[in-house]
């Protein structure tokens, strides 16, 4: 009869997830090759493969799924897999980061929770600051060299527009206690512009990972592309009603120094340093002076705030004769940081 069927006229559909049982074991990616990551833009990844080598390549690729949310960042030394020729249109894949050796890091404020990885595998931060036009805010550079020091990086302060004023104060407030300090200024000739002090700059990059802080406008971007002639990094004026820069860099790069004499690491400017990752007493590994003061001196407990009782950095201030009012100052940027994290209160630079 005409519409009648029985079960032997219905195919069975076939189990849609296959008949293969699942497993938890991954490939483990046994050729795929090393590589540096040196720049991230939306979720695709610039790559250097198989750098110092022979074999050195660019390419493109993306996070596999099997990482999960684990982030990469600038200076990752990742390994890759599928398609790292760097061809036109080709597309790797992430599918392992290598343990990092140092991990800068920076909140955007001293109450937000979430970190945000500036670079990893840097040895060197740079904390580039003008000596006018903007003005310097020693707040923020001692904000940056704590941040560095967390980090287990070595700090330089690099200051430029020396043509402008005198560096002679920056100078005489941070050489004493540790962090190198490097002088630069802009002259210009017949033959076009000059960067007094960038052989100084250039010989402590060598053979170092550095990476490069800074508001906008101090003349970042200029000494990278005097560094790294070629690289174009756009560059921009201070707005003479806030006397704070345009932001120039959208997103962190990583540059290679001619002669292969380092790697640099150009960032987008910052306008704070949130330190909320940053544990209260490891605040102290950023003033060393300070921290000596503290070991040898105060009392067992000390919290080191201008209400503490007994705090031998108010005796140091006082012994400090001509010094005294630098001391001061040193112990103020200390105290405002050891206040903000205790507190929570956001502090800006």
């Amino acid at each position: 009869m005409a519409g009648r069927y029985d079960e032997s006229d219905v195919r069975s559909r076939p189990n849609p997830r296959g008949s293969r049982p699942r497993t938890k074991q991954r490939p483990d990616h046994a050729d795929a090759d090393q590589a540096l990551v040196t720049g991230v833009d939306r979720g695709r990844y610039t790559l250097l493969v198989s750098p110092d080598t022979a074999d050195e390549r660019p390419a493109v690729a993306m996070k596999a799924r099997e990482l999960g949310r684990e982030r990469v960042v600038c200076g990752d030394h990742v390994d890759v897999v599928g398609d790292t020729s760097g061809t036109r249109g080709s597309l790797a894949r992430i599918v392992r980061v290598h343990e990092r050796r140092t991990v800068l890091r920076r909140t955007a404020d001293d109450t937000d929770p979430v970190e945000r990885v500036i670079v990893a595998n840097a040895d060197q931060l740079v904390v580039v600051t003008a000596l006018a036009d903007p003005e310097p805010r020693t707040r923020m550079i001692d904000r940056v060299v704590a941040a560095a020091y967390d980090a287990g990086m070595d700090a330089l302060l690099c200051l430029t527009k020396a043509d402008l004023a005198s560096p002679d104060p920056l100078v005489a407030l941070y050489a004493p206690v540790g962090v190198e300090v490097v002088v630069t200024s802009v002259r210009e000739g017949t033959d076009g512009r000059t960067i007094d002090g960038l052989d100084d700059l250039r010989q402590r990059l060598t053979g170092r990972v550095s990476v490069l802080v800074g508001h906008s406008g101090v003349g970042k971007s200029t000494l990278v592309n005097a560094l790294v002639p070629g690289t174009g990094r756009a560059t921009g004026d201070v707005n003479d009603v806030t006397g704070r820069g345009r932001h120039t860099s959208s997103s962190a790069v990583v540059l290679r120094l001619p002669d292969r004499a380092g790697w640099v690491v150009d960032t987008p400017g910052v306008r704070s340093f949130g330190l909320a990752h940053v544990q209260v007493e490891n605040l102290l590994g950023a003033f060393p002076e300070l921290a000596d003061v503290a070991e040898e001196r105060c009392p067992r407990g000390c919290s080191h705030g201008s209400d503490a009782p007994d705090c031998a950095l108010d005796a140091w201030v006082a012994e400090g004769g001509p010094d005294a009012p630098a001391r001061a100052q040193r112990v103020d940027s200390l105290r405002r940081l050891l206040t903000a994290r205790s507190s929570g209160a956001s502090v800006q630079p």
